[in-house]
């Protein structure tokens, strides 16, 4: 997914995709460790997505954090 389609979703939304991600990730393992994964290069783009996520969250955390003060 894109950066600016990432950025465009709330809190609950990325949480969603992020749980989705993570399992999609287990499940490509899984198949590259029974080889029927044929595009190797899937899981790197997955584990992308996923720090993505996490970046946004992390920042969406940050900015309530300096609000309350």
């Amino acid at each position: 997914m894109k950066w600016k389609e990432l950025q465009e979703k709330n809190e609950n939304e990325l949480q969603k995709l992020l749980a989705v991600s993570r399992e999609h990730l287990r499940e490509l393992r899984f198949k590259t460790h029974n080889e029927q994964l044929k595009n190797v290069r899937e899981i790197r783009i997955e584990k992308k997505n996923i720090s993505n996520i996490l970046t946004l969250l992390k920042q969406e955390q940050t900015k309530t954090k300096t609000s309350d003060k």
